[in-house]
């Protein structure tokens, strides 16, 4: 992430599978309707089944984006076009040349699919590629034995927990483990696990 180039508040990324968009109002019908299931948000400091924290997010997503202190993606399948979830590019620093890729989460039908796969791939690769990032940082429940498996997949090292880190939705405190990828090791990740995924281009303004 260089000293003169910042993520737009427009940027658009894809691979031969998936789009990732800014989020926007139009998408509120599509994202509620996924974020219905109460078991996607059982390891997540908030319930967007909930339509009171479901219009929270969605104002939050919005404003940061408006802010560009975030950016919020809403994910689609390309052949179909059908939204899938969201994910983000979020605590950025430019200084440290580093963000995280957090706020990841799919409606059901698409969680055993290669949506996050293609999604975090082209996130990474922008990230990497485009911004010069350092590293790029991931963090889950560390009960979340699901997404660690998947960060793991993704070639994401195990870095520690941070102790009674969050407040749940339901008061638990959570426990954190950070995962992350660093430059150096990119490239092999890119010609190794992701070598199958084509098609990848982005558009900002």
């Amino acid at each position: 992430m260089s000293t003169t180039k910042t993520i737009p508040s427009d940027l658009t990324l894809q691979t031969n599978r998936v789009i990732l968009r800014p989020i926007s109002e139009n998408d509120f019908d599509d994202l509620r309707e996924l974020a219905l299931e109460e078991e996607i948000w059982k390891y997540f400091p908030f319930n967007l089944a909930q339509k009171q924290h479901f219009q929270k997010w969605m104002d939050t997503a919005l404003a940061e984006k408006q802010a560009r202190t975030r950016l919020p993606f809403t994910v689609m399948v390309k052949e179909t076009a059908k939204i899938a979830g969201s994910m983000s590019l979020m605590n950025i620093s430019y200084h440290d040349l580093r963000l995280e890729i957090g706020n990841s989460w799919l409606g059901k039908n698409f969680r055993s699919t290669d949506v996050n796969r293609h999604a975090k791939y082209a996130m990474m690769r922008y990230s990497f590629e485009e911004l010069n990032c350092e590293r790029v940082e991931f963090k889950t429940d560390v009960l979340n034995e699901r997404a660690k498996q998947g960060l793991r997949k993704i070639g994401g090292t195990e870095e520690g927990v941070l102790r009674s880190h969050m407040t749940m939705w339901n008061n638990r405190r959570r426990d954190s483990i950070y995962f992350s990828v660093i430059k150096k090791e990119w490239f092999s990740l890119k010609e190794s696990i992701f070598r199958e995924i084509e098609g990848f281009a982005f558009t900002e303004v």
